[in-house]
């Protein structure tokens, strides 16, 4: 009687399920708060911008400066826009990069970028939006691709 070897174990796939669920939350909610006040602002009318816009602002503790409110918040909005579009990039090129190599910890580098995008583009305002991409950032750092502890 001849002994049947098993075969080789392999090991598991490697997946960042967790980190691209986190970051793709953060995509969503930058796309819905930045994308949202950047629309809101650019394709309202001047009289909408005071009448409903600038009341609503100074009600949220945003201070503007006097004679000037309509176009700081327009500055606002592109600064929102733009910062979008460069956050949703990053995160993008981050989930390319976490996809086909998920055993690098240097993709982290990517969600941090768009971390930092949010915070700098948002002026602080979106940091909760923020702390999605910076903990995605955290865990490539800290998590293992086999799952063990550091």
């Amino acid at each position: 009687m001849t002994r049947v070897d098993a075969p080789p174990r392999t090991a598991a796939p490697v997946r960042r399920r967790l980190e691209l669920t986190i970051a793709g939350i953060g995509a969503a909610l930058a796309l819905a708060l930045q994308g949202g006040f950047a629309m809101v602002v650019a394709g309202s009318e001047p009289a909408e911008l005071r009448d409903a816009i600038l009341p609503a602002a100074d009600a949220a503790g945003v201070r503007l400066p006097a004679g000037g409110e309509a176009e700081a918040l327009q500055t606002l909005a592109g600064w929102f826009g733009f910062s979008l579009i460069a956050v949703l990039a990053l995160v993008a090129i981050g989930w390319f990069f976490a996809r086909i190599r998920p055993n690098r910890r240097s993709t982290g580098w990517w969600f941090l970028g768009a971390g930092l995008a949010c915070l700098a583009g948002t002026q602080l305002v979106l940091y909760p939006v923020a702390f999605f991409f910076l903990l995605t950032a955290a865990l490539f750092a800290a998590r293992s691709p086999d799952g063990s502890p550091q």
